[in-house]
């Protein structure tokens, strides 16, 4: 069996969860998105989000991390079962990317992804596209960044 035949349209994979410090904010902002509401937790009180908050980049960067550790897990134990090294593909692309509300500071972020895809590719042979839903949501179970996205899998 190939890692492809393994892949199952509508399973969830839990990835993980982050907590969002003050200081990990401002250590992002700083190099990456340097606006006041991820800065400065005091100005940021007087934001349109109300208080101390994260870069959308931030979150979806701390969803690579995550996903990229998730995938380290799930080859090791393809490879322990006695499985070959399966090929692995670059993502195409995102889209519909939203961040419904604010990951303030404190907040713990649960990341997760749905197969939402899994088609052969027509213009590459060998190769199938899956496509996945991802979500992130807080502590209070509020859906903090949501988007859909795809990555190419050897299909043999």
């Amino acid at each position: 069996m190939s890692l492809w035949d393994s892949i199952e349209l509508g399973r969830t994979h839990d990835l993980g969860s982050y907590e969002f410090t003050s200081e990990a904010i401002i250590a992002f902002a700083e190099k990456y998105d340097p606006q006041r509401f991820h800065l400065d937790p005091e100005a940021a009180k007087k934001t349109l989000l109300g208080g101390h908050c994260a870069s959308g980049w931030h979150t979806a960067a701390v969803y690579m991390k995550l996903n990229v550790a998730w995938r380290k897990r799930i080859l090791k134990e393809w490879l322990a079962a006695g499985h070959s090294m399966p090929k692995f593909g670059p993502s195409p692309g995102i889209k519909s990317i939203r961040w419904p509300h604010p990951v303030f500071a404190g907040d713990w972020i649960a990341y997760s992804h749905r197969v939402s895809e899994k088609r052969v590719s027509r213009s590459r042979p060998g190769w199938g596209i899956i496509g996945f839903a991802v979500e992130a949501v807080n502590q209070d179970g509020v859906s903090v960044m949501t988007f859909d996205g795809a990555a190419f899998l050897g299909t043999d």
